[in-house]
């Protein structure tokens, strides 16, 4: 059904003239109201020959609402609230009321009458025209409001007895009131709704009653199937109106809204083609002036140029050559023009085909690496091997270096000197935290603000192709949702894949076989075993207060004076002071801190300098830097002399370096094994150990007393040889009871503690250490006060290799340790501790624990 072609007639039927009996048609838009002229149109199947031959003795149907399927639950709520206002009619002197209430039910396939509201439209067909396509098309003339009362056939035709309803109105003031409200408000909607035209307004004004006026009204306002029901069931006038003022109130303010965004997309159009034909004129002015290309032209011409001199691959040129097309036909206002020039900017700044020479010289190179760094012997080593390989053959591209240490050792530092030896350019970035794999491959370009990744960015900036690329924190790495950083270097870090390395964002190969990566880690542990196998790892140990001493007199202080403008007249730092600074209160293995606090010194001296008019010299004294630095943070453990029985002296790796330790052991009435100081599950598993196999060797004890004494009552026994002395059975030097240490272990609880208790403890390294301290109670004997030692214990007795024996040393020297039991298989490592730290002290390479014994528990 068409509005279009909907009009308004004026002409008017009595009751008595329609019939009472009719076909109905199910509709499912929105109904004809009385006084509407409009075309239906059937199609071949719904316009049956039985509806043929019914049109043809009767020219009168009723078109009736189709329930509307989709309404659900919420159907029969809302007819109930529509429910006052369903068919009624009241009349005056009578006074009585009329209303049909449509039921509910949810239609079914195939209509029936219970798919249909019972109240409807009575039409009168006025033409019937037949089309090419079978279907038919019937133009019909709303009469009346009616109901069926009575459905008398629903097959082939529905057909029901009708009741015929007129409109209920009094002409009153209010009205009129509604009528012209209602006038007003179509006029305002005229200007936007193409519906209310000047052929509605003449209709409207020649509409034969309010009534009439309210329908054709509705008509234009394609309400939907409810609202349109509901309409059709009220009679009364006003009631009418009433509900016809809010549909155009609604329809006003959708209309309004619609225009607001017509008007903006409008707005926006034409200020593009504005920009679009003055951009044409001023191209065409420019051209009969002569003048120089515009913008466009401009930066077309400098791409062209910088795709010709960067020398691309033949896979990097096709792609960029195939962007520039798109480029040029692309008009420079649109968003996608910067974007496909962004692209095609970064494809010509890339150092595709330039790199630097490199300039190996060994001799330079160790002079450089000697004034940049003190100490760090095996490092250097290794670099030099690096530097004396890439001189031999330049085209080396088949290690990559890890630096791994503790903070403040000079792993950045060592990158620099490397880069500086090869004259190369360097370029550091950190890894630290990052948990986005396209901060390494790039995001695509489908994304807005897409950029490449870091590797991309960092040759853009040094503009060779061979740089020295530092991948600092490389342990720090993390992984999230968007993806694992760690995964992607590992393209980046393997020779063999980053010849051919693709960013999202340049979606072409780029060689990095050329580029240098050093990574540096805190923690080795922490790199993941794919990414640390294509490393080769050098450790850098920390420093000794020796090397920290000389590290703070040729480098620090000099480089902290000129920081803060002072001259080295002015500024005195002893030894005595030096050593006490770097003992009390740098210990950590790098020199970070270390600077931290010279440069606090640097910064009273520049105080005093400025507030003092007698300033000559800073020279604090070792007790002075309490009253600048504050408290000692660091007390250092000294050999105790002598030790009581439990109580022996242990070696210990820490994050600060070595460290001596003590491990205390005492006997409490009761049965059982406790252990104390923050211990980590490994430590805990080696102190459970060496108290087993303390109690072994005591049992082993027994019985070879046992025998030894067997042996030595049968000798007693015979009478000595001629010129052959008795053995006495006892010795001047009092033995420990190996039965009563074992009964001691058996009926005494042994509590063990390492302190400090606020530190945590791990690793099996103090094995031979706790075996000693639980024999040393069990047995009473003492041990040696200026004896230390470090060595795994076995469940058989063998001492095993630790770690850290550098640093353990180093401790026991300034401890005043005078002795070190240490596994044998650590004697190697001794050779990286210097002569002059080995001095005056003696090593006891062991294999086994009786050895321990033999050496700990000797008298002096």
């Amino acid at each position: 059904m068409s509005k279009k072609n909907a009009k308004a007639n004026t002409s008017s039927h009595s009751v008595a003239e329609l019939p009472s009996e009719v076909v109905i048609i199910p509709i499912v838009n929105s109904p004809i109201f009385p006084g509407m002229i409009a075309p239906i149109i059937l199609s071949e199947d719904k316009y049956t020959p039985e509806l043929d031959s019914y049109l043809t003795k009767n020219n009168y149907v009723a078109l009736n609402l189709v329930k509307f399927k989709d309404f659900g639950e919420n159907q029969e709520n809302v007819l109930h609230e529509m429910g006052e206002e369903q068919i009624s009619y009241e009349d005056e002197d009578e006074e009585e009321e009329y209303s049909v209430t449509p039921t509910s039910d949810l239609a079914p396939k195939g209509i029936t009458p219970k798919d249909i509201y019972k109240v409807g439209v009575l039409c009168k067909v006025i033409k019937k025209l037949k089309l090419p396509d079978g279907s038919v098309n019937l133009l019909v003339h709303g009469m009346k409001r009616y109901r069926a009362v009575e459905y008398t056939a629903d097959a082939p035709l529905l057909i029901a007895k009708t009741e015929v309803f007129n409109d209920i109105h009094e002409p009153d003031e209010e009205l009129d009131a509604y009528t012209r409200s209602v006038i007003n408000q179509v006029k305002k909607l005229s200007e936007i709704n193409p519906y209310f035209n000047e052929e509605m307004k003449l209709a409207m004004l020649n509409s034969p009653s309010p009534g009439s006026l309210a329908d054709l009204v509705a008509f234009a306002l394609s309400l939907d199937v409810p609202e349109a029901q509901d309409f059709l069931e009220t009679l009364i006038v006003k009631k009418r109106f009433a509900k016809l003022l809010v549909y155009l109130k609604r329809e006003k303010d959708v209309a309004d809204i619609q225009k607001k965004i017509t008007d903006e997309v409008n707005d926006k159009v034409n200020k593009y083609q504005r920009e679009y034909f003055l951009r044409e004129q001023l191209k065409v002015i420019r051209n009969e002036l002569g003048m120089d290309e515009d913008d466009k032209a401009k930066d077309l011409k400098k791409i062209k140029e910088g795709i010709e001199e960067a020398q691309l691959p033949e896979e990097a040129n096709k792609a960029a050559l195939e962007e520039m097309e798109r480029l040029e036909s692309i008009p420079d206002s649109s968003p996608e023009y910067n974007v496909t020039r962004t692209y095609l900017n970064w494809m010509t700044q890339l150092p595709w085909s330039k790199a630097s020479d490199d300039m190996v010289d060994i001799e330079a190179a160790k002079k450089i690496l000697e004034k940049d760094h003190y100490g760090l012997e095996k490092p250097k080593e290794r670099i030099m091997e690096f530097l004396a390989v890439r001189k031999l053959k330049p085209e080396y591209d088949g290690t990559i270096l890890c630096l791994a240490g503790p903070p403040g050792v000079g792993k950045t530092s060592l990158g620099h000197s490397i880069a500086k030896a090869l004259g190369r350019k360097f370029y550091r970035f950190s890894l630290g935290g990052m948990k986005d794999e396209a901060e390494i491959k790039g995001h695509r370009r489908t994304y807005v603000g897409a950029m490449p990744g870091k590797i991309i960015q960092a040759l853009k900036r040094v503009e060779v192709n061979n740089p020295v690329i530092m991948l600092d924190e490389i342990d720090k790495i993390g992984k999230s949702y968007q993806g694992d950083p760690a995964s992607a270097l590992l393209e980046v870090l393997d020779p063999e894949q980053n010849k051919t390395f693709i960013d999202n964002y340049l979606d072409v190969p780029f060689d990095l076989s050329k580029v240098l990566f050093i990574a540096t880690a805190n923690y080795v542990g922490e790199i993941p075993e794919a990414l640390l196998d294509r490393m080769e790892l050098i450790e850098l140990s920390g420093y000794t207060i020796e090397e920290k001493l000389s590290i703070a007199t040729k480098w620090v202080i000099p480089k902290q004076l000129k920081k803060h403008g002072l001259l080295a007249k002015e500024f005195s730092l002893g030894a005595p002071v030096l050593k006490s600074l770097v003992s009390d209160y740098a210990r950590e293995p790098g020199v970070r801190v270390m600077e931290q606090l010279i440069a606090k010194l640097c910064r009273r001296a520049a105080l005093e300098k400025v507030s003092n008019k007698r300033f000559k010299k800073f020279s604090p004294t070792a007790a002075d830097l309490e009253n600048v630095l504050g408290p000692k943070r660091f007390e250092t453990d000294m050999a105790q002399k002598p030790l009581m029985p439990g109580i022996v002296t242990g070696l210990a790796w820490t994050a600060f370096g070595g460290d001596i330790l003590f491990v205390e052991s005492i006997p409490l009435k009761g049965k059982g094994f406790k252990l104390t100081g923050q211990l980590g599950d490994v430590m805990g598993e080696s102190a459970n150990l060496a108290y087993s196999y303390v109690k072994r060797v005591l049992q082993s004890q027994i019985e070879e007393e046992a025998a030894k004494s067997k042996k030595i009552t049968k000798k007693a026994t015979k009478k000595p040889a001629k010129n052959e002395q008795a053995v006495p059975a006892t010795s001047n030097v009092p033995a420990p009871n190996p039965e009563e240490a074992t009964d001691f272990l058996a009926t005494h609880e042994i509590h063990l503690h390492l302190p400090a208790g606020a530190t945590p403890k791990d690793g099996p390294s103090a094995g031979i250490t706790m075996a000693l301290a639980l024999y040393s109670l069990a047995t009473h004997q003492m041990v040696r006060g200026d004896v230390a030692m470090t060595g795994e214990l076995s469940l058989t007795g063998k001492v095993l290799p630790v770690g850290g024996i550098k640093e353990k040393v180093l401790a026991a020297k300034r401890a005043g340790i005078k002795e070190i039991i240490m596994p044998w298989q650590n004697e190697k490592d001794l050779k990286e501790v210097p002569e002059r730290h080995r001095k005056g002290m003696r090593f006891h390479p062991v294999k086994h624990f009786d050895e321990v014994l033999k050496i700990a528990l000797k008298s002096k």
